[in-house]
């Protein structure tokens, strides 16, 4: 099975050509409220996976040594969440809120696609 981090790097790989579309999109279709949404989403969502492999990380080191267990974070992942729409009610002129959303889950969504099709390769 892939490292962490390995996977990590793959999926910040295909973030930033998902990114790069979004940012064709914002610049050339009529639609450039959606496609800001969607990047302000998705750089926050993978800043929600950095922290995620960070502190998996850290928390597979804690098993190992046999230390005590910390959180994964999750309370910083939800503010990240709260930002991202405060954002988008901020500026709700430029940036469209629910394209803001799904922009913060494509990371996960990918995640989870990748693992679908690495199982279903070596399985």
């Amino acid at each position: 099975m892939d490292g962490l981090q390995e996977i990590y790097k793959r999926l910040k790989r295909l973030m930033y050509f998902i990114l790069a579309a979004f940012v064709l999109g914002w610049g050339v279709t009529p639609y450039p409220e959606v496609f800001a949404g969607l990047i302000v989403g998705s750089l926050f969502g993978i800043y929600n996976m950095w922290i995620l492999v960070r502190r998996m990380e850290k928390f597979d080191r804690a098993v190992t040594e046999g230390s005590k267990v910390r959180s994964l974070g999750t309370a910083l992942r939800f503010a990240s969440g709260v930002a991202v729409v405060a954002i988008a009610i901020l500026f709700a002129e430029h940036i469209h809120l629910i394209s803001a959303v799904i922009g913060l889950m494509i990371p996960y969504g990918l995640l989870l696609v990748e693992r679908i099709v690495y199982h279903m390769k070596h399985h």
